[in-house]
């Protein structure tokens, strides 16, 4: 069995603050990890901290890009037990997409139609949330999730474990508040 970490955020963006209007939600931002530590960490969002426009699928950091940038980031972080075979599909299709990352584009209509409840998609596109459900999808973790995914909704995967609830900059450096290891 492996772990692989659901990190919801809340950057304090413009754009955050716009998601977290519409959803009523205190996050507004997913990831996924595939370590402990979140050194390997994807998500689809901004390419450059500093252009909110430039964006598509992102290895995450906690101390770069950013979360540096917004170094107030408020976080949850969930683990999910998995099987040998599932993990190993997830590393596949992330290290697939990192190799051709170029064609990924972010789904900014599918973002801002979640707030009207309705579903756009086209190919090699993703928001957040969409993101990371295709992921567990495509690994064959069993999951019932919404058509129209929100970050909030993995909240609800059985078998999550919280691991750290605070500041994502405090995560790894022993203040943290880890409620499970």
């Amino acid at each position: 069995m492996k772990k692989i970490y659901i990190v919801l955020t809340h950057t304090g963006t413009v754009l955050s603050k716009i998601v977290k209007y519409y959803t009523k939600y205190e996050y507004s931002h997913i990831s996924i990890a595939l370590d402990k530590d979140l050194n390997k960490m994807y998500s689809f969002g901004r390419l450059n901290p500093y252009n909110p426009f430039w964006a598509g699928f992102v290895h995450e950091y906690i101390d770069k890009g950013t979360f540096k940038r917004f170094k107030n980031t408020t976080t949850i972080i969930y683990s999910l037990e998995i099987a040998d075979e599932q993990y190993s599909s997830i590393v596949k299709l992330i290290e697939k997409m990192i190799e051709h990352r170029k064609k990924y584009k972010f789904n900014i209509l599918g973002l801002f139609a979640v707030s009207i409840n309705k579903k756009v998609t086209a190919p090699n596109s993703f928001y957040c949330a969409e993101f990371v459900k295709y992921v567990v999808e495509n690994a064959g973790i069993e999951m019932t999730l919404p058509e129209i995914i929100k970050p909030q909704d993995f909240r609800n995967l059985r078998n999550l474990q919280i691991v750290y609830t605070g500041l994502l900059r405090d995560y790894n450096r022993g203040g943290r508040e880890c409620l499970n290891q």
